[in-house]
């Protein structure tokens, strides 16, 4: 477990936390707030697949606030690092967008869009390479980092 929180510190843990909070957040609020029917006309298809982007944003989000959640659970000690990396605690699989449907929304769209994707493929990211068996390099280098913060 080591070599995990090497990798994912209190500090980065929470600012990921709050990136994706923040961004649910905004993403429902653009979702509910019509402002794509003003822009868009809704009775044709790219409402549609606004509509089906809007739930793979939501699906994309709520996937990340999820992992996350496990994560701090796991460094607050609710967890046993067993538990945590259960395949059911695993960062769930997305449905990819259509960046040729996604071109067509309002620039406010797909930059919540982007974001969402963003913080989706760090995650995966960040979680392959916790899921790595440590070299013996970075086992010293823990070794190391926790010797500097006992002194």
């Amino acid at each position: 477990m080591a070599h995990r929180n090497f990798l994912l510190t209190p500090k980065v843990l929470d600012s990921l936390y709050l990136e994706a909070m923040l961004l649910a957040d905004e993403a429902r609020s653009y979702f509910e707030s019509g402002r794509f029917n003003e822009e868009c006309d809704p009775a044709n298809l790219l409402a549609v697949s606004f509509s089906c982007e809007s739930l793979k944003v939501t699906t994309r989000l709520m996937h990340c606030i999820a992992w996350l959640l496990n994560q701090k659970a796991l460094h607050s000690g609710e967890l046993t690092d067993g538990e945590a990396w259960n395949r059911d605690r695993a960062l769930g699989e997305t449905p990819a967008s259509d960046p040729l449907m996604i071109a067509r929304f309002p620039a406010e769209a797909q930059e919540i869009i982007a974001a969402s994707q963003d913080l989706y493929q760090r995650l995966q990211r960040l979680s392959r390479r916790m899921n790595e068996e440590p070299s013996p390099v970075t086992v010293v280098q823990d070794m190391f980092l926790r010797l500097q913060s006992a002194f």
